[in-house]
């Protein structure tokens, strides 16, 4: 059986609805005081360690004892521990991310809930599998978040039994991708320079580099794994490939870890840290040795760190026009910089204060899709010149949005940036970037998917009932600028004109 909630809306002009994270963890919780062995999806490690808490302060005592949240960042014997106590039937329900969605063996489980779609198809059909593998009844209730992708599927709930699976996309050529398949191949039996075949142009000069690093070794022409234990143990499949930092409490040693690409937004001095249902405050973010220093407390807010990007085009691979719109694709240079940080009050969501930050800036190079218009085009649709920044950070914040409809990735792990005149483009744009040092993929395939993209993202703002703009529609929850400025009205406008001139055969 499945159950497809969107939780209430609140507010119709504002486009607010009721916290899903509490409408899940609530439905979570009854399950477990009916003793329906249950488990809880949630899409952060924040999400987890939040809905868990919610669930057992809804429980009582004997039933709170039974439930534990699960994700990565816990010690290995931390994770082994928890599923042994699951699989065994000792535990009655788990909070997770993805980390339990396929490969572990959890035991009989009865109920799957969906704290908001989990951004694929395939995730969600594999999600909802967790439940009934054994019993000739389950329940799968998928209660939708506010943002775009979520909404689109209550509006089209046929879709998510019917559509098939989004294209998988992956970038070959990225060198910690390739690095890491030369690796594990050279581990299972010994290359050669014909295995180029298989690798591509760049096989050589991966291979140089990995026998400087010491991590190949080459004799009589064939090329060998020159570590003892298998590679791929080290692989990271859910991390950027930057590296991780080790999060230490002085009472308890290291407690977990943090990949690069999230250490500086989510554990940068004064964040609070949500472990194994536990608040921290981290004390010092070290960049040189790594290490994340926190300590035991909970402050009653949560912070919010404020991200600047700057972004330039280095490459263009392929650029055509599109109704009045012109869309190009290639390689850019990016750099993102946290500045500041904001404290929220748990219960009210007040700005508590602002605190700057003292980070070294991130550089990486990727790849992206862009949009670019003549400033005439915000004239004919009745966009006031002070209004172009914000109608463009919209439709940009909606595309990232519903972009996963089309193609398999998590809209945190695409970065956007708009502007009403970039010098590369001269002239307004916005654009959309894969968040992976040389890419994954992503930004091609939106490329060639423009048409249905922006569709569905002036099908989503058009549909939408708030006045001024909502999760559901043009804010977006990792808004590096708090969600500011932003049009709705004025994004709904240009999309129309766009859509209109694309219906007449311009591009």
């Amino acid at each position: 059986t499945f159950v497809l909630w969107n939780p209430e809306l609140e507010d119709e002009l504002a486009g607010t609805r009721a916290s899903p994270l509490g409408d899940a963890a609530r439905a979570f919780s009854d399950l477990v005081a009916a003793d329906v062995a249950s488990i809880l999806f949630a899409r952060s490690r924040r999400s987890t360690e939040l809905s868990f808490l919610r669930a057992r302060d809804r429980l009582d005592p004997g039933h709170a004892a039974r439930i534990a949240p699960y994700r990565a960042g816990y010690r290995s014997e931390q994770r082994r521990e928890i599923e042994q106590r699951l699989f065994s039937g000792e535990l009655l329900g788990v909070t997770t991310t993805n980390a339990l969605e396929l490969g572990i063996d959890i035991g009989t489980l009865d109920a799957s809930v969906l704290s908001t779609f989990p951004g694929t198809i395939a995730s969600f059909r594999q999600q909802s599998g967790r439940a009934g593998r054994t019993s000739a009844a389950s329940l799968t209730v998928l209660v939708a978040g506010q943002d775009q992708l979520d909404q689109y599927y209550m509006h089209h709930p046929d879709d998510l039994f019917t559509r098939s699976p989004e294209a998988v996309v992956v970038n070959p050529a990225n060198p910690t991708i390739a690095a890491g398949h030369v690796e594990c191949a050279a581990h299972e039996a010994p290359l050669t320079p014909e295995d180029r075949t298989w690798f591509g142009d760049g096989f050589e000069e991966l291979v140089t580099d990995l026998v400087s690093r010491d991590r190949l070794g080459i004799r009589e022409g064939r090329i060998f794994w020159r570590g003892g234990r298998s590679p791929a143990a080290g692989m990271d499949l859910r991390g950027t490939g930057g590296g991780t930092y080790a999060i230490v409490d002085d009472a308890e040693g290291i407690i977990g870890t943090v990949d690069e690409g999230r250490a500086f937004t989510q554990t940068h001095e004064g964040a609070v840290y949500l472990h194994q249902g536990d608040a921290y405050v981290v004390t010092k973010l070290d960049v040189s040795s790594r290490e994340v220093r926190v300590r035991g407390d909970d402050p009653g807010y949560y912070t919010q760190t404020k991200v600047e990007k700057d972004l330039a085009v280095a490459a263009v691979a392929d650029h055509r026009p599109f109704g009045p719109f012109r869309a190009a694709h290639g390689t850019v240079e990016v750099e993102t910089h946290v500045i500041e940080y904001r404290r929220k009050d748990v219960r009210t969501g007040a700005i508590l204060d602002t605190i700057p930050l003292d980070l070294p800036p991130r550089r990486f190079r990727t790849q992206a899709v862009w949009h670019t218009m003549d400033v005439a085009l915000f004239d004919e649709a009745g966009v006031d010149v002070m209004d172009v920044p914000g109608t463009l950070h919209a439709m940009e914040h909606c595309a990232i949005g519903i972009l996963p409809v089309l193609a398999v990735c998590d809209r945190w792990d695409i970065g956007g940036l708009s502007t009403a005149f970039h010098s590369d483009v001269a002239g307004p744009v916005f654009f959309i970037y894969d968040g992976y040092p040389v890419g994954t993929g992503i930004a091609p395939l939106a490329y060639d998917l423009a048409g249905r993209h922006l569709l569905a993202t002036l099908d989503a703002i058009a549909r939408c009932p708030c006045a001024t703009g909502c999760p559901s529609c043009v804010q977006s929850p990792k808004c590096g600028n708090f969600n500011d400025p932003l049009d709705k009205e004025g994004a709904r406008r240009v999309l129309d004109l766009w859509a209109a001139g694309v219906q007449r055969g311009g591009g």
